[in-house]
């Protein structure tokens, strides 16, 4: 596979793995699974570039972050955002703040309103969840419950409620119990047209297509956009939808380049 990073070698400094500019013109940010690792997405996310048909050049000032979840996998082996095997996910809380400090760093160099996040599995959950302010987690951050939050100098970013992202890209997601996206009237310049993306397989063993179904419903009540993509397999990506996935990013990038209101700080 040929990239225009293919002459790089990539930074990895304990929390993820980058590959291109950190000043860039747009960023792609992947959320690994349960289980998996920050390396487990970074084919994909390097595969999705060319299809979003921009040039060579425009690519190569992409930035690609493939967070690693905060957390041991119980098993010894991978990383997990919290335990999906303990009752209630107490870890939870913590991890949507923790994702939420840490997206709102990278925005430091990239504007959020021109980063895009694609998440599988468990980090597709987290993704939504973060993404929309449904889980609470903006609420407490502007009380400063986190220092990172509270401590962050980038005053164009939101301390609270839905971030500005370009687009999102959920690839057999669930919704998290009890989430509910913000309404779009109580979020006017936050992440009123981030643009969604669902993918699932229709036999999913492990996450139900169904969930994908419900994550639809959700985010449509609050006016979002969202498109669903299903498709005759398992618990993956299938490589049939990564030109539709390219297309998509290439959409949400275009969208705010253009001025619209995910644009707006």
């Amino acid at each position: 596979m040929t990239t225009p990073f293919n002459d790089q070698t990539p930074r990895d400094d304990g929390t993820a793995i980058q590959l291109g500019p950190e000043q860039a013109s747009r960023r792609l940010v992947l959320l690994h699974g349960w289980g998996a690792d920050a390396d487990d997405l970074l084919d994909l996310g390097l595969e999705l570039l060319p299809l979003t048909g921009l040039s060579a050049a425009e690519q190569a000032q992409i930035s690609l972050v493939a967070l690693r979840a905060p957390l041991p996998h119980p098993g010894g082996i991978g990383r997990q955002w919290y335990d999906l095997q303990q009752p209630e996910w107490p870890q939870l809380a913590a991890a949507r703040m923790q994702l939420r400090a840490r997206l709102i760093e990278l925005g430091a160099s990239v504007p959020l309103q021109r980063t895009a996040l694609l998440g599988f599995s468990q980090g597709a959950a987290m993704a939504l969840d973060v993404a929309t302010g449904g889980g609470g987690e903006g609420a407490a951050a502007g009380a400063d419950g986190d220092g990172r939050i509270g401590a962050q100098q980038n005053p164009g970013q939101p301390a609270r409620g839905a971030l500005p992202l370009a687009a999102l890209i959920a690839c057999s997601g669930y919704p998290h119990p009890g989430w509910q996206p913000l309404p779009l009237e109580s979020e006017p310049n936050q992440g009123s047209s981030t643009k969604f993306l669902l993918t699932h397989g229709e036999q999913d063993p492990v996450v139900p297509f169904a969930a994908s179904v419900e994550l639809e419903r959700l985010l449509k009540t609050t006016g979002r956009p969202v498109q669903r993509l299903g498709f005759s397999g398992g618990h993956g990506i299938d490589p049939a939808l990564l030109g539709a996935m390219g297309a998509f990013l290439a959409a949400g990038w275009q969208q705010a380049a253009d001025g619209g209101p995910a644009a707006e700080s």
